[in-house]
């Protein structure tokens, strides 16, 4: 499977590419850095970012996108940046019908160092460590986008494909709302009025209806 992972920010926006699947070496295929200056206004650089993110996904042809998920900040500024590059990468995937999964900074962290309050650099040595690189990747967003392919690579796939699975129970049960199989066909009697109608069949309506026949030696009225 092959992972385009985004660590997203408006000034620097890290990229990773990585080949792999669950229990096999994972392999790099490019990592890198989209940077906008700050000096620009808000909709030029979303433009420069839209324009390189679907050069990333023109030369790379992923399978599945990683996206790191967005959480509130003091600084308003700097999540709304982030914020709108998400934004930009999901319509890029949907376009092109690809999934898209959110992981949490402490997942993958988690993921890749086996503790979820690790710091970046236990993450850089990981990566670097996993990946089999000669030299750690820099700057930090770089690190963060191949730890967060990483993570997909050997968590994103079971999740989707325990979807897959949740989503097939319920096409083959009639039912996607609740997630539980649907015992009733849809239009059926409730189940009272099913045990109601069940209780009195054709034949014992017309046993009740009978008149009873004269007991011997009544006197005709």
């Amino acid at each position: 499977m092959r992972v385009l992972a985004v660590d997203p920010g408006l000034t620097r926006c890290g990229v990773g590419v990585v080949d792999g699947v669950p229990g096999r070496k994972l392999s790099l295929v490019e990592v890198g850095v989209i940077r906008t200056p700050s000096t620009d206004p808000t909709p030029r650089r979303l433009v420069v970012v839209e324009d390189e993110m679907r050069q990333w996904f023109a030369r790379h042809r992923p399978e599945a996108v990683a996206i790191e998920r967005v959480f509130a900040d003091t600084n308003v500024s700097t999540v709304m940046g982030t914020a709108q590059v998400t934004g930009i990468v999901m319509i890029i995937a949907e376009r092109l019908g690809l999934p898209v999964t959110l992981h949490t900074p402490t997942e993958v962290k988690a993921a890749v160092s086996g503790s979820g309050r690790a710091d970046k650099a236990q993450v850089t040595t990981m990566v670097t460590r996993l990946l089999g690189l000669d030299t750690p990747p820099k700057p930090a967003d770089a690190a963060d986008a191949l730890a967060l392919a990483i993570c997909h690579v050997w968590r994103g796939g079971t999740q989707s494909r325990l979807e897959e699975a949740r989503l097939e129970v319920l096409a083959r049960t009639g039912n996607r709302g609740s997630g539980i199989p649907r015992r009733v066909p849809p239009g059926a009697a409730p189940p009272v009025q099913r045990l109601r109608a069940a209780s009195t069949q054709p034949g014992d309506a017309a046993r009740t209806t009978r008149p009873l026949p004269p007991h011997p030696g009544a006197q005709p009225r």
